[in-house]
């Protein structure tokens, strides 16, 4: 890791670890249901920021501890006062799901509970939704008189279409999980007595892939956001060539006639 391992366990509200190429950052205020602070946005934003910045990070799970996901801001924590005593929230630490979205890792949210306002944001902001089947998901802030964080107009449109972003933000109805399946927010829906097993699986399958091509995979996707497409074709064109000669293409072209799982360095 970047960050010595020491320093990047020590937070209060989330648990991060990484190894063997996977990272996880598991939202940790189960007595909440994962509820948000400022501190676990701040913990969260420097977890990921460091994350970001390792090479060796192929693949990241974004997960919460207990029953739920993250339900957004814990209104209890706030109502109470509690923010008064909380960590100062600055305009950069609203930066998550644009790391999720960008670093170089490929970012799964696994969607174990509840996921509403800015936590169903910071879902929307990585590459990747599995749900439990018990999972539900709100877009919720009209809810509490707010116009929202988390870059939910950005990316909830992109991943459902412009019109049912819209109907979810401005009506706020609470929806199943396979109705997020159906309308294409998550990717897979599993039983909850399946669920920890198959985003296991899942991640294991991502971390064997070759981690040139999928850091690569991760980069044309971005580049795709910003680029028409004959800027897109011409860096595409370009990695891909760099990329087919390389040590890992040649790997999987003998595994794949040797009938076995290519073995990357």
């Amino acid at each position: 890791m970047t960050a010595p391992r020491d320093e990047m366990s020590s937070y209060s509200t989330i648990l991060c670890e990484a190894s063997d190429g996977v990272a996880r950052v598991t939202l940790n205020r189960p007595e909440r249901l994962n509820g948000m602070t400022n501190q676990m946005v701040v913990e969260t934003h420097d977890a990921l920021g460091r994350l970001a910045a390792d090479p060796s990070v192929r693949v990241l799970v974004l997960t919460g501890a207990g029953r739920g996901f993250c339900p957004g801001a814990d209104l209890g924590h706030f109502a109470s006062g509690g923010g008064a005593r909380d960590v100062a929230l600055l305009p950069e630490h609203l930066d998550v799901p644009r790391l999720l979205h960008e670093m170089p890792a490929v970012t799964i949210a696994a969607v174990n509970g509840a996921c509403a306002g800015a936590g169903l944001g910071w879902a929307c902001g990585c590459d990747l939704r599995v749900a439990a089947r018990s999972a539900n998901f709100s877009t919720a802030f009209l809810r509490v008189a707010v116009a929202g964080d988390m870059a939910l107009p950005w990316t909830l449109p992109r991943l459902v279409g412009a019109a049912k972003a819209r109907e979810l933000s401005f009506l706020c109805e609470k929806f199943p999980a396979d109705e997020a399946a159906r309308i294409g927010l998550v990717a897979r829906v599993w039983d909850d007595a399946d669920f920890a097993r198959e985003v296991e699986s899942l991640v294991a399958r991502l971390a064997r892939c070759s981690p040139t091509a999928l850091r690569a995979l991760k980069a044309h996707y971005l580049a795709a956001e910003r680029l028409g497409l004959a800027e897109f074709l011409a860096l595409e064109s370009e990695a891909h060539l760099a990329i087919a000669s390389g040590a890992d293409a040649a790997e999987a072209f003998r595994a794949f006639v040797e009938k076995r799982e290519p073995r990357f360095g």
